[in-house]
């Protein structure tokens, strides 16, 4: 599978209820160094603030494409649009290559208008 369709998959397993709602799952996808600057305003930990999950929404995700960095590490950039509260946000995680599985290391959603 090539890389990027593999990322927007592991994107957007991110964005599942099952996922989000699971320790074990986010464990999965998640380095043990991930931290979020979420649209929200939020600043989260895997470590110290997910022990019940993360908020569960229902979003769309548009405009994916990744940047390379180096041999194992890639950037991924997309927009989302929040079902839930009509939300659009720009959002970029840090994908580093870990023991082979992909695991995300950070992750920042921007809250932004539609896109034209």
């Amino acid at each position: 599978m090539e890389l990027k369709e593999h990322i927007r998959q592991l994107e957007e397993k991110l964005l599942t209820a099952e996922v989000r709602a699971s320790r074990t799952e986010l464990k999965k996808i998640l380095a043990d160094e991930f931290f979020e600057f979420g649209s929200s305003g939020r600043v989260l930990y895997k470590n110290d603030e997910m022990e019940s999950g993360i908020g569960i929404i229902k979003a769309k995700l548009s405009d994916f494409d990744i940047h390379p960095l180096s041999d194992n590490i890639v950037l991924a950039t997309y927009r989302t649009f929040n079902e839930r509260t009509n939300q659009h946000a720009l959002r970029s995680s840090i994908w580093k290559q870990v023991e082979g599985d992909w695991k995300m290391v950070f992750h920042q959603g921007t809250k932004t208008g539609p896109s034209i």
